[in-house]
């Protein structure tokens, strides 16, 4: 049997777990892990018996796939340089730094015929397959993303750190295309944007209200959806929920409304979307969450973020210069 060789570049928190994960996979092989922090790579390396590389261009002659958990603002060269060597990749999210790179990446891999897929993880948690069959048509969606304060990932705005999970998944839904967007913003610790809320129209109709925040006292992953005879409330760390819908009586009249607990598998959500990638590149499986998503994933973020810095309740609290973007909506 072929045993697809895999390698990890940037061992950070994200990294070093993805190099576990492989390390765990049957049918695959982690040859080796690359990080600029030489030191921390060795560590990963040796835990785990395998090479810690010092360039880019000794990982790619080695193996066949590898997942990207570098800094967002270098993806897009790391990622060139894979693909042009022919090698699959699966980057964390965000894509990259800007629409433009994201797109050139999609690009580069529909060219080379490679996978390109973005690691939004939150797409791979048991507890959507479990609600995935009964949404139809919802009218309101309402996320709450809500984590401590901690300064690592504060170098990008809590948008693209936390709420770009729940913009993809919304997407997910097939609801149209986004037909207005209202949000507001603040930073207070950070440099950069630390809470966000965002209110998003759907051409379907449906209006889902975001927020997401890094200043909170708890961790909160949750989504509520509301539909005609339907209401579900779902727990992403807890992997489990409920759903509540209306119960008819022979006449077609209300006579009670059932309540059903949802409680999903506890497999580790980076366990699939590791093992899916794995089966795109072997069997040519449609990849989950392909590059093409995650370009119209970072494009809503960045169209939020034009809104929240152009904002006067943005401007009066700003706490470091941002360059602003166009306030043209591109959605």
């Amino acid at each position: 049997m072929n045993v697809l060789k895999v390698g990890v570049i940037g061992v950070g928190h994200l990294g070093t777990n993805h190099a576990r994960v492989y390390h765990e996979l049957p049918g695959v092989r982690l040859v080796g892990v690359m990080d600029v922090d030489e030191q921390r790579a060795a560590a990963v390396a040796q835990r785990y018996g395998v090479s810690a590389w010092a360039d880019l261009s000794a990982c790619l002659s080695m193996v066949d796939a590898v997942s990207v958990a570098v800094p967002t603002t270098v993806h897009y060269p790391v990622v060139r340089e894979c693909l042009m060597a022919g090698v699959h990749v699966l980057v964390e999210k965000p894509i990259a730094s800007t629409v433009e790179e994201a797109q050139a990446m999609v690009d580069l891999a529909r060219r080379r015929n490679r996978v390109l897929q973005v690691g939004h993880i939150e797409r791979f948690n048991p507890v959507l397959d479990e609600i995935r069959p009964f949404i139809h048509h919802p009218a309101f969606i309402e996320c709450h993303r809500l984590s401590p304060f901690q300064p690592r990932g504060t170098d990008v705005d809590v948008v693209l750190d936390l709420m770009i999970h729940d913009l993809d998944i919304v997407r997910s839904f097939d609801l149209g295309a986004v037909k207005h967007v209202q949000a507001s913003g603040i930073t207070v610790l950070s440099s950069t944007i630390d809470f966000a809320n965002a209110r998003l129209e759907f051409e379907s109709g449906c209006v889902a209200n975001m927020t997401a925040s890094r200043i909170s006292t708890g961790r909160l992953r949750k989504l509520r959806l509301f539909q005609p005879e339907l209401y579900l409330s779902i727990d992403y760390h807890a992997r489990s929920g409920r759903m509540s819908r209306r119960v008819v009586s022979s006449e077609g009249a209300l006579s009670s409304v059932e309540t059903i607990p949802i409680q999903a598998d506890t497999e580790e959500p980076l366990k699939r979307e590791l093992r899916a990638f794995v089966r795109s590149v072997e069997d040519g499986a449609p990849v989950v969450v392909p590059g093409e998503e995650g370009v119209a994933a970072l494009q809503l973020a960045q169209d939020i973020l034009a809104l929240i810095r152009t904002s006067k309740v943005f401007s009066k609290r700003q706490a470091a210069p941002h360059s602003i973007p166009s306030a043209h909506m591109r959605i």
